[in-house]
């Protein structure tokens, strides 16, 4: 199943929302060459993606992780690799995986900007995907595969929405109908579906790197939007979209 919208509207322009999918685009297109370039697309991944075992140290250097036709990632210890945990938010191994994470971005991340404010919501974005790449390493330290991708941030979305409007209806694409489902039955089934389909990594883990699905950091992600969108929530925001939304929908609390 796939969100496609939600009968949750915004009341004010989510301005951050559209510049975060601004530079994941730019990214992809312009350092990324939109995925055209396969050599491309692998240097990005290689430098720029977080590598666990590099940033730990515990991936011998040298070590080569093939990605690609007569292509590899090797373990490196260059200076950037410290900010791989930030960099790696932007990047995407392909055309499926950066629509379908915008996708998800679009649909839960404009409602919880809605709630936080502009300057909140993108430190809340940040510190998700750092929660996230943080989970990754701690699961697999020594792991020599690159991660990328805005996923994890974007599942501290996610988490966050769940908190915030676990009633408001999500317009789910089942085949080729438009179902709409509650958002915590959404959201729960698909952390429900990260955490088991990382269960059996945890006893496959080895330094020859792991399944190329970061789903810890999936689960790191929303955990953190969980626990901290209550932080970063502004009080006043909330007030104001929870007195429209009941004039909208007296049937919802």
């Amino acid at each position: 199943m796939i969100p496609l919208s939600d009968d949750n509207p915004t009341l004010r322009t989510p301005v951050i929302t559209y510049l975060l999918l601004a530079a994941i685009a730019a990214v992809w297109v312009w350092i990324q060459g939109a995925g055209l370039s396969e050599v491309a697309l692998a240097a990005s991944v290689c430098d720029l993606g977080l590598v666990p075992g590099e940033l730990t140290r515990l991936a011998p250097v040298g070590l080569a992780v093939p990605i690609g036709a007569g292509l590899a990632c090797v373990v490196d210890r260059e200076p950037i690799n410290v900010l791989t945990p930030l960099t790696s938010m932007f990047l995407h191994g392909s055309w499926g995986h950066i629509l379908g994470n915008c996708l998800f971005f679009w649909v839960f991340g404009n409602n919880v900007e809605d709630s936080m404010g502009r300057g909140r919501f993108v430190v809340f974005y940040g510190v998700c995907g750092l929660a996230a790449a943080l989970a990754q390493v701690m699961v697999d330290p020594a792991s020599p595969v690159p991660m990328v991708g805005a996923s994890g941030a974007i599942s501290g979305i996610m988490g966050a929405y769940l908190v915030l409007y676990p009633r408001v209806r999500v317009n789910m694409l089942f085949l080729f109908f438009l179902v709409p489902l509650p958002a915590w039955l959404v959201l729960l089934w698909w952390f429900g579906v990260q955490v088991l389909a990382g269960l059996p990594q945890l006893n496959s883990l080895s330094a020859e790197g792991g399944s190329g699905v970061a789903v810890w950091a999936h689960v790191g992600g929303f955990v953190a939007g969980v626990v901290l969108v209550k932080l970063f929530e502004n009080p006043r925001l909330t007030s104001r979209r929870s007195g429209w939304r009941h004039r909208l929908h007296p049937e919802h609390p």
